[in-house]
């Protein structure tokens, strides 16, 4: 069963891979990160809306202040991740590169030089969580 609901949240972290190019774009252009899907501008992408992107389990990927991203399952997603969020953040490292940094593990002891933006939090069980994200 676990291995199921890791393939389950493994579908948030796909879908949320073109937020995460749309996002980086927006930084390379704009030197910040975005604060809304919504808008255009200088503050916001051009989505229409968080639940636009969504999948079998997946209910919505949307931004989590300047340069986090949040996944939502739900839909036909197994009960023990129904309801429950995995965060995605932007980071920079020292040579200034844009890595993408997922689950608590990550975000919260970052590897060194790395600095995270973004406000996204995971409370999806580390043990249904891909490996890169505990």
């Amino acid at each position: 069963q676990d291995y199921t609901i890791r393939s389950q949240v493994t579908e948030g972290l796909s879908l949320a891979s073109g937020l995460e190019n749309a996002m980086t774009d927006f930084y390379n252009s704009n030197g910040s990160w975005p604060t809304s899907m919504t808008g255009g501008g200088t503050t916001g992408l051009n989505y229409p809306s968080a639940t636009a992107i969504s999948g079998t389990y997946v209910l919505s990927v949307a931004t989590a202040g300047a340069g986090g991203i949040t996944i939502t399952y739900g839909l036909k997603a197994n009960a023990n991740i129904t309801g429950k969020t995995l965060g995605v953040n932007a980071g920079t490292s020292a040579a200034g590169d844009i890595v993408w940094l997922c689950g608590t593990n990550n975000t919260t002891t970052p590897p060194a030089g790395v600095t995270v933006a973004g406000t996204a939090t995971t409370n999806v069980l580390s043990k249904y969580l891909p490996k890169n994200c505990q």
